[in-house]
């Protein structure tokens, strides 16, 4: 008999998500990560508003709000001199969360609590050492010998071994040779709901507060050739860009060193085996947006491999999860390499773009805004996708309503028993059916022939579209229309099994 069981090689952010993704579809799911436990430090720091959507939706988001920092303001110095100030996570018509700053081990802490309470537990110290494949199974070798399972989803970081073993290329390049972090403990002179950047020629210089009295996280390419210690040479950095005196730094939690650097997989799948996160992306920390394009690709893998390994789709499915996700992961390598370049003010030409024109825009309303909608993410849409395209529409959906593709925002709305609830909050389960009125039983019969009786949650929305609403569990939109008969259309194709179960 076929094995349905998913294992996931990877226990940080995106392997977690993919897992309890899957778990809540009814996936058998196993999480194996070589380290011996648990990391207590990281070097993403936060979630953008749609990593906390994707946490929200997966069930795990918790008190993480109430944890974080939440940051108001990013100030740029260029040469000493305040230059400009950045508002960030203001409400817009399109952002209504804010952005969470905290470290990513408190991310993977809500993940694996969430897991947990699926019944999936992490398995620490095992790691997959090589895999083989076959049409119908995975074989992994582990430490302590050889498991089958029925796929293997690749979340091990930029070493992949997974993707090494699937003989998927990693092309790239390196962006910053060298790169220094540290938690301190400190007393410095900008607001704790502020991210400040000190800019000096090709010298840079940021620290971003951290939950925690004091607590800092600061952050500085190396000096070309230095092998100092990092929480020294960031120490006299602040020194001279923020005239902060050395002995500022109270308290020194944790440094490290990195590389820079933009690699993307060449594929995101191989038969049986898949990547997810930094195994099949990665790329400068600027722009924050690293963790969570990884939670993205977890989410939008998770309910596509649920339907593949439950028989209710082809795999052919498997195959719109890169086409989706690997065009998000294109652009934000493209956008961050360009913001670190900007930035780190490489060349003459560069420094005075950066200092003349780049940095002065950041004052202005309309950059602002488009600044902030653009990083959280909330613009992305799979419209141009294959599944965005598939429904062969005879003209363009009228109305501003979202087309298949196009994010659903959360929202009121009302359980066919009368009860309030919320569009994400009944994701967590599945697929949701919104409709402006009673939801038309033939449509809901439709949609639970394919998807099953336990993933379709049928909704009304007052004052919504007047098209009844297919959404996704990764809260975009699959179909839209009136017609039972279309929307069986739709699903079959998307499904690719003619008929459903």
């Amino acid at each position: 008999m076929l094995s349905t069981t998913v294992v996931v090689a990877g226990a940080g952010p995106t392997g977690l998500a993919t897992a309890c993704g899957l778990r809540a579809a009814g996936v058998p799911v196993r999480v194996l990560d070589r380290a011996p436990g648990p990391a207590a430090t990281s070097r993403a720091l936060g979630l953008q508003p749609r990593g906390a959507e994707v946490l929200d939706r997966l069930g795990a988001l918790g008190d993480l709000a109430e944890r974080s920092v939440r940051i108001s303001q990013v100030l740029t110095y260029v040469d000493g001199r305040p230059l400009a100030r950045l508002p960030v996570g203001r409400p817009t018509r399109l952002v209504t969360r804010p952005g969470l700053l905290m470290s990513q081990a408190e991310v993977e802490a809500r993940l694996r609590d969430r897991l947990a309470g699926l019944g999936v537990e992490v398995e620490w110290g095992r790691a997959v050492l090589d895999v083989r494949q076959d049409p119908e199974r995975v074989v992994l070798r582990l430490d302590h010998g050889e498991e089958e399972a029925g796929w293997l989803v690749g979340c091990d970081g930029a070493h992949s071994r997974v993707r090494k073993a699937a003989g998927i290329a990693f092309p790239g390049v390196p962006v910053v040779e060298r790169f220094l972090l540290a938690d301190v403990t400190a007393g410095l002179p900008v607001p704790r709901d502020t991210v400040a950047v000190w800019l000096r020629g090709d010298t840079m210089l940021g620290a971003f507060p951290l939950p925690g009295k004091d607590l800092w996280r600061l952050m500085a390419p190396a000096a070309p050739g230095s092998a100092a210690d990092p929480a020294d040479s960031l120490a006299e950095l602040l020194r001279r860009e923020a005239g902060v005196p050395r002995t500022a730094v109270r308290e020194v939690h944790w440094t490290s060193t990195f590389r820079i650097n933009r690699r993307l997989a060449s594929s995101y799948r191989s038969g049986r085996l898949l990547l997810a996160g930094d195994a099949a992306h990665i790329h400068s920390p600027f722009g924050g947006q690293g963790m969570n394009t990884g939670l993205g690709d977890a989410e939008n893998l998770a309910w596509k491999l649920a339907l593949v390994a439950t028989g209710r789709s082809d795999d052919a499915l498997l195959d719109t999860y890169e086409a989706e996700r690997r065009p998000v992961a294109r652009e934000v390598l493209s956008s961050t390499t360009a913001m670190t370049g900007v930035v780190l003010g490489r060349s003459t030409w560069a420094r005075a773009l950066r200092d003349h024109v780049f940095v002065p825009l950041l004052d202005r309303p309309t950059v602002q805004r488009r600044l902030w909608e653009k990083s959280s993410q909330l613009t992305l849409s799979y419209r141009r996708g294959p599944l965005g395209t598939l429904h062969r529409l005879p003209r363009p959906l009228p109305g501003p309503a979202p087309h298949p593709g196009d994010r659903v925002p959360d929202g009121p709305c009302i359980r066919q028993d009368g009860s309030t609830t919320r569009l994400y909050e009944e994701l967590r389960t599945g697929w949701a059916l919104l409709s402006p009125g009673a939801p038309p039983s033939a449509q809901e019969a439709v949609a639970v022939r394919h998807l099953g009786a336990d993933k379709v949650t049928a909704l009304t929305v007052p004052g919504g579209s007047r098209r009844t609403l297919l959404v996704r569990p990764d809260a975009h939109l699959a179909w839209r229309g009136t017609r039972a008969a279309a929307l069986d259309r739709a699903l079959t194709r998307i499904l690719g099994n003619g008929t459903g179960q």
